[in-house]
């Protein structure tokens, strides 16, 4: 008795589709001109909400690319100029001591600040604020401009100038990768 009413059931479930299916309604596709001035309106906010959307995406992801571009550049400067310092300072108290050897010490602090330069610009992007790009292009002339002094065997009073300006410009770039965090 199930297995008929399952059997009945299906045929009158196919017979509706069938019929359904088959019959065509006449008359004339016409616009409903009231409905019109709503539709406009639900797409325009539909597709500015969409605009709105893709505008914040954008934005997000441009921020974060800025973000990764100040870290990746900042963590660069930090670590590899306090090497840069701490080997240009061996220098320094090799230079000023009575027999100090300073041939020990110019040639570390010579690559280690080319070393600092180099990484610091092969960190550089585009993503980068001005502000931060300028102070780490300043950081980089100073530290290729402190190495040239020690091999130049640069006079006391440009060698002086020199340091403070590496010492400026790494003071500078630190301060504004700190505000940047």
């Amino acid at each position: 008795m199930r297995i008929g009413a399952l059997v009945v059931g299906s045929v009158a479930a196919l017979l509706m589709t069938i019929v359904g299916c088959t019959s065509v309604t006449g008359g004339t596709p016409v616009v409903d001109a009231k409905d019109v001035p709503a539709y406009r309106t639900s797409l325009s906010a539909s597709v500015s909400a969409s605009a709105a959307t893709s505008s914040v995406r954008e934005s997000e992801r441009q921020a974060s690319l800025t973000t990764e571009a100040v870290h990746s550049t900042c963590e660069s400067l930090s670590t590899s100029s306090a090497d840069a310092i701490d080997t240009v300072n061996a220098f320094v108290t090799a230079f000023n001591a009575d027999g100090g050897n300073v041939a020990a010490t110019e040639g570390p602090a010579v690559d280690s600040l080319n070393k600092s330069a180099d990484l610091v610009e092969s960190s550089l992007t585009d993503a980068l604020p001005q502000e931060l790009r300028d102070a780490f292009v300043a950081w980089i002339d100073a530290a290729r401009a402190v190495a040239g002094a020690i091999t130049g065997r640069a006079s006391a009073a440009d060698f002086n100038n020199a340091i403070d300006q590496l010492n400026d410009s790494r003071s500078n770039a630190l301060r504004l990768c700190d505000a940047s965090y």
